[in-house]
């Protein structure tokens, strides 16, 4: 090092400091810049950009509100146990209007199957070999996660995590599947879904909407003691193919603006009917200890919900387009959605590895410790970038699991059997059958 450079001024050194860091800096942002160049010149001139959005939004509501409204308490042995901040904080239950998107999700899953299947006829392809690929694309990371749980299980207990603590895990692998079967049930009715909304436009989902109103007056109205509680079952279906049935009727072009505020306007009159003067639970997702959910299975509250969400959609629609139009916005929404799945199957495990990893050293607060305050809801806060992280780490090898995994070869039928048994493995582990 040259006399001159030893005894430069302080400023000049931290110039040139400045100078090197800046570079890493300025190469990842041309990086970036070249990556969102290439997803843009690649997206064809059709592609519904907003219909992108909306769902990459929905995707990224799904595992912000379970970290932010699933927290853990740490036993006496060490082990975690699920715990809610919504038990001791009712006043967070709003949080949840705006991080349960799952409205949109169907709305946009219901417009992005019309699409599909209509390719798919025009291709000539029949509409169960639409139906196999669309289950296909489904159901291989779900066997992908669950199967990995199930060589995991073994290896963490031999590594000392509490049995207790692997039971918390997989409850909380197998919580978000659910949306996976339903889903899957939803769209093969595609085919009649379409020829609803043909006959009856967008007021195809009113049926479905009066039926999940007769269920809740059932099992909450005067006769409630008498009806059995197996009754609510019955709201599983209708209750979340009405939002779905909308994208439908969306993408049939059988559902404007007009339609659209009438969704606004009257899904969030009906919102507040429901809450203040039937006093429905204002939490859209299950509390602990709470006798009525609004969720599991969804309540008439969920549909208005569903409705408000999907006319502000609407009508946004064309403004969210316009947005992304700028490369830079629109290649994160690429780069969620064609990780959608992914996402939705190991976002519960990124958490639970940060908080497994964490109970080694106690207590950590807004990880370890119980969710019973404000001061909590603060250190969650602050560790979501971690597990933001650590899905994206687990994202790296998991994505793989959306790809095909090959077909009729020996090979190919060993590994689908194989990833078959130990899924099994784990649902009966996380269900407390073994």
């Amino acid at each position: 090092m040259s006399l001159h450079s030893e005894l430069a001024p302080p400023v000049q050194q931290l110039s040139r400091g400045g100078r090197r860091s800046a570079a890493p800096l300025r190469s990842a942002r041309r990086a970036l810049a070249r990556t969102a160049a290439t997803v843009e010149a690649r997206t064809p001139a059709h592609r519904d950009r907003a219909v992108d959005g909306l769902r990459a939004l929905a995707l990224l509501a799904v595992p912000t509100g379970h970290w932010l409204l699933g927290g853990f308490t740490l036993d006496a042995d060490g082990a975690l146990h699920n715990a809610s901040p919504l038990s001791a904080l009712g006043g967070l239950a709003p949080v949840s209007w705006f991080l349960q998107l799952l409205g949109i999700f169907f709305l946009v899953g219901g417009y992005a199957s019309v699409l599909s299947y209509r390719r798919a006829r025009e291709r000539g392809g029949s509409t169960a070999a639409w139906l196999r690929g669309r289950t296909a694309r489904l159901g291989r990371p779900v066997l992908g996660v669950t199967a990995v749980w199930a060589l995991l299980i073994p290896l963490l207990s031999a590594l000392g995590v509490p049995g207790d603590s692997l039971r918390t895990g997989s409850t909380l692998v197998i919580q978000p599947l659910w949306f996976v079967g339903v889903y899957t049930v939803i769209t093969a009715l595609t085919p009649l879904c379409v020829r609803a909304a043909e006959r009856l436009g967008a007021w195809s989902a009113a049926p479905l909407l009066a039926t999940v109103a007769a269920v809740d007056f059932l099992r909450y109205g005067p006769y409630a003691e008498a009806v059995p509680s197996w009754l609510s079952v019955l709201n599983i279906l209708p209750g979340w193919l009405f939002a779905y049935q909308l994208g439908v009727s969306l993408a049939e072009k059988r559902l404007g603006r007009r339609g659209a505020w009438l969704l606004l306007l009257g899904g969030t009159a009906l919102f507040a009917v429901l809450l203040l003067a039937f006093h429905y639970p204002a939490s859209m997702v299950g509390v602990p200890g709470e006798a009525r959910t609004n969720s599991h299975p969804p309540s008439l509250l969920v549909l208005a919900l569903a409705a408000a969400q999907s006319g502000a959609a609407i009508l946004l629609r064309d403004r969210i387009g316009a947005l992304l139009r700028r490369p830079a916005l629109w290649a994160p929404v690429v780069v969620i959605n064609l990780s959608a799945m992914t996402i939705l199957c190991w976002h519960q495990t990124a958490m639970f590895a940060a908080a497994a990893t964490g109970a080694r050293f106690g207590e950590l607060a807004g990880l370890t410790t119980s969710p019973d305050s404000f001061a909590w809801v603060a250190a969650r806060a602050a560790w979501l970038p971690l597990f933001a992280l650590l899905l994206v780490a687990l994202g790296r090898y998991a994505r793989r699991f959306e790809e095909p995994w090959g077909a009729g070869t020996r090979a190919a039928r060993i590994r689908r059997a194989a990833a078959g048994v130990l899924a099994a493995g784990f649902a009966a582990f996380a269900l407390g059958l073994a």
